[in-house]
């Protein structure tokens, strides 16, 4: 093979990130546990949750970001952070909130006309097939603008938000049916349902309401359906948390509550705050709803129209024996259904007790009539004791349970004891507790909310961090805590700060049940998962003006954006649609324009819209934002805002002096790229990559990138002839630039192939 120029041979593999191989210290293991004061417990729970370079975890979870409105997406077991979601709040990296489609996306969750650009995210919730997570969908409530968001885990990207119609507040959201039907919201802080009604807390018990919206689920669409949901008039208790029956409990949901007492405070006025009013009781009620037959009701004409929004009241609930309250263990936070459906577990966090309700002796209850009496609203009250099947003393401020892939074996969280109680509710006794740090208040098990949990591992939620982590200030993270629970005994395995908002609660999935996309189909607008109406084919890029609106059609490529420049006067209303035609995986491209306050990230195949008005007259570069090429820096543009009637006084650009051995030195360049392009392709070809599917894009990247040379060889060869050696030059490098992302594509195609077995064809 001939020599390569070195400038070739650098650029390229530069480009690809290619590095010297590490050199191992020659330190022992017990060099490494001396000197950093380690044990061999230590060495081994990290060998637990280490996972290797190419190699990835077994479970993904999906935790609320608290107020930061957003999800945090990590990996276990590894604890990596793997992505944050934008959901009710604006995420520039994702462009969230800075491009039209995720403006109107954003929009959906405006209350009373005005925007709402922050949320506190409680309670995600993962859609399930046959009680089983089927990784489809994920939801999350916003418990302070009672709001709920849909996000589509095709592409972990938010498609909509909704706003509730009659709660002021909410927190017993999110929680799906077993065939994610419908999606569970229950109201927090009881308030009028009726719109900008006001009535003083003097009639707090008669005008005041609690509830709970059954939000109908459209699978195929993706998106809540608003005029096929409905909810549930609720008295002025505080609801709190839901769970769906699964199996023998199927049709069925259960909501605890808190402050039965229906306190309303008043230390204004000389007496008690609500935090003793709200606890006075031994007991609050937990909701039990037949939701199935609740909905044939509404279906059949029985529900009440307020603010456009179908409501059973509880009047025709309790008449049609849709609705029973069961007293509980007071400032419950939990009520969780069995995988198999037949028990209720219920902690209380001012009782050391978890009660375990069973389904059956409840139905039998229902069936028989017997009720111990009627709460001050009429709904029937069954008996604790004829709805318990078992009581267990865990500790001090019980709160949440999940459950293990053993049969009867759950965990609780002890708030007070900052502590995790593992326990047997078929034989109700303890098994094990293990410390935690500090104050924990969810907790989560692999899959824990479905019909089969995994097992395996947990994560303890703790709300205080204190002396885990390095200092950072007044304000600390949460520490998420991974725990090993594959044996008799739990094992802490690893401390997780979490630096964004007050996460509350986590789902966690296999990650072999994602499947989501690499790339769209080219001109998707990804917030409606249909063809964008601004999308761009390659050489169809144009400007269109009319009057003082200018709508631009562009794409973007590795390395540069079309159009390069954008002429427009001061205060026209200018549309940038962007497309990205790259195929490769990960190969996103950003856009923003200075000082305009726009930003759009435009994944492979996605085209996206920034609108802004053009107010100031100056120069703005525009550029991507994503690094995605050796020429990211190179990737640029101008937008020229002119004063009204201005005219050019130069007809020409500015331009450098090229000579004709610049012109050859770049032609020497091109042809050792392509040496080492065509060896790339004789090892392609050699092996049987056509049964990788992501190397068959890259391939049809790479030849869609080289193709393009051909029209660009006619132009420097024509330049040639004219002796114009700057554009003979310029567009020689272009060709070059071609062939630096031909071999990127190629090179890492040829790596895949490497360590995925490729084999030689015959």
């Amino acid at each position: 093979m001939k020599r390569l120029n070195k400038t070739a041979i650098s650029l390229v593999v530069g480009c690809m990130g290619f590095a010297a191989s590490a050199v191992w210290s020659a330190d022992s293991l017990q060099d490494v546990l001396k000197e950093r004061g380690l044990s061999q417990q230590d060495l081994l729970a990290a060998a637990k949750t280490y996972v290797p370079t190419g190699k990835r975890d077994e479970f993904v979870a999906f935790s609320s970001g608290g107020q930061s409105g957003q999800v945090i997406v990590y990996a276990i077991p590894s604890m990596r952070i793997l992505k944050y979601i934008g959901v009710f709040t604006p995420e520039p990296w994702q462009g969230y909130g800075f491009d039209e489609s995720s403006k109107k996306v954003l929009a959906g969750g405006k209350i009373d006309g005005k925007d709402i650009t922050w949320g506190d995210t409680h309670h995600p919730a993962i859609s399930e097939t046959n009680g089983e997570y089927d990784g489809q969908f994920l939801f999350i409530n916003d418990k302070a603008n009672p709001r709920i968001a849909v996000i589509d885990l095709r592409d972990f990207e938010t498609k909509q938000i909704i706003v509730n119609p009659i709660f002021k507040s909410e927190h017993g959201g999110t929680f799906v049916t077993t065939n994610t039907e419908y999606v569970i919201e229950a109201a927090q802080y009881a308030a009028p349902l009726e719109n900008k009604k006001f009535y003083p807390l003097e009639e707090f018990n008669e005008k005041y309401r609690g509830g709970i919206t059954y939000w109908k689920f459209d699978r195929k669409e993706g998106r809540i359906d608003t005029a096929k949901s409905f909810s549930l008039e609720l008295p002025p208790y505080s609801q709190d948390l839901s769970d769906a029956g699964k199996g023998v409990s199927e049709g069925w949901s259960f909501t605890n509550s808190f402050c039965s007492e229906r306190y309303v405070g008043g230390i204004e006025k000389g007496r008690p705050p609500y935090e003793a009013g709200c606890s006075a009781k031994d007991t609050d009620y937990m909701h039990v709803i037949n939701w199935k037959k609740a909905a044939e009701l509404v279906a059949a004409g029985k529900a009440k129209k307020i603010n456009g929004h179908d409501v059973l009241m509880m009047e025709t609930a309790i008449k049609e024996g849709v609705l029973f309250l069961i007293p509980e263990p007071k400032s419950p936070h939990g009520v969780d259904v069995t995988p198999d459906g037949k028990n209720i577990i219920v902690a209380g966090k001012l009782d050391t007790h978890v009660s375990v309700y069973s389904f059956e002796k409840i139905q039998a209850a229902i069936k028989a009539g017997k009720f111990e009496s009627k709460d001050p609203y009429g709904i029937p009250v069954i008996a604790m004791k004829d709805a318990v099947a078992t009581q267990v003393s865990l500790g001090l401020g019980p709160l949440h349970t999940q459950y293990d892939s053993k049969p009867c074996i759950a965990y609780t969280s002890l708030y007070v004891d900052s502590q995790v109680a593992k326990w047997n509710y078929c034989e109700g006794k303890v098994l094990d507790k293990l410390s935690v740090h500090y104050n924990i208040g969810h907790l989560m098990t692999m899959e824990g909310d479905s019909t089969k949990p995994a097992g395996k591992y947990l994560v303890a939620l703790n709300k205080l961090a204190i002396d885990r982590f390095v200092p950072v200030g007044p304000l600390h993270p949460q520490n998420h805590q991974l725990i090993d629970i594959s044996g008799d005994k739990m094992q802490l395995l690893y401390d997780m700060p979490l630096p964004l908002g007050e996460p509350h609660y986590v789902v966690a999935i296999d990650a072999k049940k994602l499947k989501p996309a690499v790339r769209y189909k080219v001109g998707t607008d990804s917030r409606t998962d249909k063809p964008h109406a601004g999308a761009t084919k390659a050489g169809e890029e144009r400007i269109v003006k009319k009057g003082n609106k200018v709508e631009v059609f562009g794409t973007l490529i590795r390395s540069h954006i079309t159009p390069e420049t954008i002429e427009v006067e001061v205060g026209d209303e200018v549309t940038i649609n962007l497309t990205n035609l790259e195929r490769a995986q990960d190969e996103t491209h950003g856009f923003t324009v200075s000082t305009f306050n726009v930003h759009a990230s435009v994944e492979p195949g996605k085209t996206v819209a920034v609108k802004f008005k053009a107010d100031k007259e100056g120069v703005y570069p525009y550029y991507c934002t994503e690094f995605c090429s050796a020429l990211h820096l190179e990737m640029q543009g101008y937008l020229l805002v002119k004063p009204k009637g201005w005219k050019p006084t130069k007809t020409t650009l500015a331009a450098q002096n090229y000579t004709e051995a610049d012109y050859k030195a770049t032609l020497k360049k091109v042809a050792d790229t392509q040496v080492i392009i065509d060896s790339v392709v004789a090892y392609i070809t050699s092996v049987n990559y056509k049964d990788f599917p992501e190397v068959v894009a890259m391939v049809e990247d790479a030849f869609d990138q080289l193709g393009k040379t051909k029209d660009i060889k006619a132009k420097h060869e024509a330049a040639f002839a004219k002796k114009d050696w700057e554009n003979a030059n310029l567009w020689a490098e272009q060709v070059w630039q071609y062939q630096v992302k031909t071999a990127d594509l190629g090179l890492r195609a040829k790596t895949f192939l490497e360590q995925n077995g490729a084999k030689k064809v015959k």
